[in-house]
C-alpha cells in the first residue's frame, strides 16, 4: 500500500529544456524571467495601442493594413507564448485554470472570433487585463494584499449593498409607474418601463434630460427623486468605508478562561502567565477549571 501511494504521489520529471523554458516564463526573479515579463508587458501594451487606434475612422481608413498585419503578428506571438506557457507549466492543467491562464486564453479568443463574426477583434482591449502581471513584475506584492482588504470589504458588505439595491430598484419601480400616470405618453412617458427609465436616470443624478416632467405634480415627484439621489449614493459608499475599516482592523487576540486566584479577572491572553490586572501568577491551562 505505502509502496502503491508513492508511486501515484510521484509525477515523472520534466525535461531539462522544460525546466529553463518554465524559469524563464514563470519565473520573473531571474534577468531573464524579467526580460520575457518586461517584453510581454509591451507587446501587450502595443497591443491595445492598436485595437485603439484602428476604432479611430481616421486611422482605420488610413492605416487599415498597417494595423491589421500588427495585431496578425502579435496575436500569433501571444498564441505562441500561451502555447509555450502550457508546454513549459509543471502541472499544464493548473496553469490553464488559473487566472491568468483563463485571461490569456480569453485575450486570444477574440482575435479567432473575428474571423468569423467581424467586429469582434475589438474585444481584443481585454488583453489589458494580462497587465496585471506588472504588480508581480514590480514586486508590487503589497498592493495585491491591499487588493484583497478591498476584496475582502465587498464580501462583507455584499448582503447590505443587496438588499439596499432591492430597496432602491423597488422604489424606482413606484416612481416610474407615478410618473407614468401623471405625466403620460403625451410629456413623453410612454410606457412605465420608459418611465422607470426616466427615474434611474434621475435617481442616479445623471440627468440626460431626453425626457422631462411638464406638470407641477410631476415635478413635485422628480424634485423628491432628485434629492433622493444624494442618499442612493452616500449609503452604499457608508457600508463600503464600514466594510474597510473593519478589514484593516488588527484581529483581536483570541482570550482564554483563566481565572485569577486573587482578583477573579478572567479571559486573559492565552501567552500570559501573570494577571494584567494584580499581577498574580496564572494557573496553567490544566489546571484552569
Amino acid at each position: 500500500m505505502p509502496r502503491y501511494t508513492a508511486r501515484m504521489n510521484s509525477s515523472p520529471p520534466r525535461a531539462h529544456w522544460r525546466v529553463v523554458l518554465g524559469n524563464i516564463i514563470f519565473d520573473n526573479d531571474t534577468p531573464a524571467g524579467r526580460r520575457f515579463d518586461l517584453a510581454l508587458t509591451v507587446a501587450i501594451l502595443l497591443s491595445i495601442s492598436v485595437v485603439v487606434l484602428d476604432s479611430v475612422a481616421k486611422i482605420h481608413r488610413q492605416h487599415d493594413t498597417t494595423l491589421r498585419i500588427a495585431e496578425l503578428i502579435l496575436s500569433s506571438l501571444f498564441t505562441a507564448e500561451y502555447l509555450l506557457r502550457l508546454v513549459s507549466a509543471r502541472h499544464a492543467s493548473h496553469y490553464a485554470r488559473s487566472f491568468f491562464g483563463v485571461v490569456d486564453l480569453l485575450s486570444l479568443l477574440p482575435a479567432y472570433v473575428s474571423l468569423f463574426v467581424p467586429g469582434s477583434e475589438y474585444l481584443l482591449i481585454v488583453r489589458a487585463l494580462r497587465l496585471l502581471r506588472i504588480f508581480r513584475i514590480l514586486k508590487m506584492g503589497r498592493y495585491l494584499s491591499e487588493a484583497g482588504v478591498l476584496a475582502q470589504a465587498l464580501r462583507a458588505s455584499a448582503v447590505k449593498i443587496t438588499v439596499f439595491l432591492a430597496v432602491v430598484l423597488t422604489l424606482v419601480l413606484i416612481i416610474g409607474a407615478l410618473m407614468y400616470v401623471i405625466e403620460g405618453p403625451q410629456y413623453g412617458f410612454t410606457s412605465i418601463p420608459t418611465s422607470i427609465y426616466w427615474a434611474i436616470v434621475t435617481i442616479t443624478t445623471v440627468g440626460y434630460g431626453d425626457i422631462s416632467p411638464h406638470t407641477a405634480l410631476g415635478k413635485t415627484l422628480a424634485s423628491i427623486t432628485m434629492i433622493f439621489g444624494y442618499g442612493v449614493i452616500a449609503v452604499p459608499t457608508g457600508i463600503v468605508t464600514a466594510g474597510l475599516t473593519q478589514a484593516s482592523q488588527p484581529k483581536p487576540l483570541a482570550r482564554d478562561l483563566r481565572r485569577c486566584p486573587r482578583c477573579g479577572l478572567e479571559r486573559h491572553d492565552p501567552q500570559a502567565n501573570y494577571c494584567q490586572r494584580c499581577g498574580e501568577r496564572l494557573p496553567e491551562a490544566a489546571e484552569a477549571p
